[in-house]
């Protein structure tokens, strides 16, 4: 039997994607295990969803700590404790050091609620709205020590429609990027994620193999 791919799931919120993730890996859409789940917000939902799904619940508040690095370092030794291969943020909203970039050298996965590299950082849907585009989306991408400036992995857009607002426009693209995430996942468990050249650019450029 082949090896399941181990996650790490860092949180800060209510946790949809991590419910996504942990739905996914019951069936044989990602062959992969969550072994821990860690969230820099002591009361945050995603917590209970972790252990209700009898994964274990690391609460790291960020406060108990004097700078982002040495907070890095306490989640890489929880990462690490449990067994960690990819680590995933779904929701984490905390920017991130070389002390986990480090750790995990290009295997940290982020979620972003945009077609990347438009409206990067946070609010993005709102961006969205308030500039008035006709298309958003979300991209699932590498994390590097730019805000949202690593490289993308994959991208699924929707049409911002007439009537839209920011609460309106996040709820609909929830869902796609439940799919999208779990989709990309299963990619990387199954070995079909390809390093190419970079391009023009100097920028890596990742591609996703089908089934």
């Amino acid at each position: 039997m082949t090896a399941r791919t181990s996650l790490g799931v860092l949180v800060s919120g209510s946790g949809t994607n991590l419910q996504a993730i942990l739905d996914a890996t019951r069936t044989s859409a990602l062959p992969a295990d969550v072994r821990v789940v860690i969230s820099n917000v002591a009361e945050a939902r995603a917590l209970d969803r972790a252990r209700a799904a009898s994964v274990p619940a690391v609460a790291l508040p960020h406060r108990d700590y004097p700078d982002r690095r040495s907070f890095d370092r306490a989640v890489v030794a929880a990462l690490r404790d449990h067994g960690v291969e990819w680590v995933v943020l779904a929701g984490f909203m905390r920017l991130v050091t070389s002390e986990l970039l480090g750790a995990f050298p290009g295997r940290v996965v982020n979620i972003h609620p945009a077609l990347l590299p438009a409206f990067p950082g946070v609010n993005a849907q709102r961006q969205a709205v308030e500039y008035g585009v006709k298309l958003t989306g979300c991209t699932v991408h590498l994390v590097d020590e730019g805000t949202d400036t690593g490289p993308i992995l994959a991208q699924r857009a929707i049409a911002v429609e007439d009537g839209d607002d920011e609460d309106s426009l996040r709820a609909r693209l929830l869902t796609v990027e439940h799919a999208l995430l779990v989709e990309v996942l299963a990619a990387i468990a199954e070995g079909r994620l390809e390093r190419r050249p970079p391009g023009p650019l100097g920028r890596e450029r990742l591609h996703l193999r089908p089934r």
